[in-house]
């Protein structure tokens, strides 16, 4: 068999999902984000500390992420529109997903690239209409994988990419968000 080498460590993986059957508590995460006002409708948002494995953890550094809106809105735009971080997060998601099954099927990438699209009819966030939804209408990721197998395993790839993708279950299923004021 030939060697595959595509950046995922797949044996570790498989050892922590082993290890979390016994210890279901410690799979317990809290992910945070802390956004800032800068000004109109700029935020700068900050990632650093989440809770994992029964524990306080850190990223190896604080990530900062700069939201705003487009010029076409009035706005400065310098940074993405916070529904485009969605999209960022549904890309990434499903792109990690594809390497990890890759290397876990023995499968050798040379490119993948996934585009992600979603249609948005503005007016319900503007209260132009209120029978318009405020977020996406829909949202199409099309990908394209150069690999060491055929189109049917590149296709059981993005499959099962899709199937153990967080985002696209947060996405695609409803998920109970509470508001408050501190």
């Amino acid at each position: 068999m030939t060697e595959v080498a595509n950046g995922v460590n797949v044996q570790a993986l498989l050892d922590a999902r082993d290890a979390l059957k016994s210890a279901p508590e410690a799979a317990q995460f809290t992910w945070r984000a802390s956004a800032k006002w800068q000004g109109g409708v700029h935020s700068s948002v900050n990632i650093q500390s989440f809770f994992g494995l029964g524990q306080e953890q850190s990223h190896k550094a604080e990530w900062g992420f700069e939201a705003d809106h487009p010029e076409v809105f009035a706005a400065t735009d310098d940074g993405v529109t916070p529904i485009e971080f969605l999209l960022v997060g549904l890309a990434s998601c499903l792109t990690a997903g594809v390497a990890s099954v890759a290397q876990n099927r023995g499968i050798q990438l040379r490119s993948v690239t996934s585009t992600v699209e979603g249609h948005h009819d503005i007016r319900g966030i503007l209260g132009a209409d209120s029978d318009v939804r405020n977020g996406f209408n829909d949202i199409k990721v099309t990908f394209n994988i150069d690999a060491d197998a055929s189109r049917e395993d590149i296709e059981a790839l993005v499959a099962q990419s899709q199937k153990r993708s967080a985002v696209f279950d947060a996405l695609t299923n409803p998920t109970d968000v509470t508001v408050e004021v501190a």
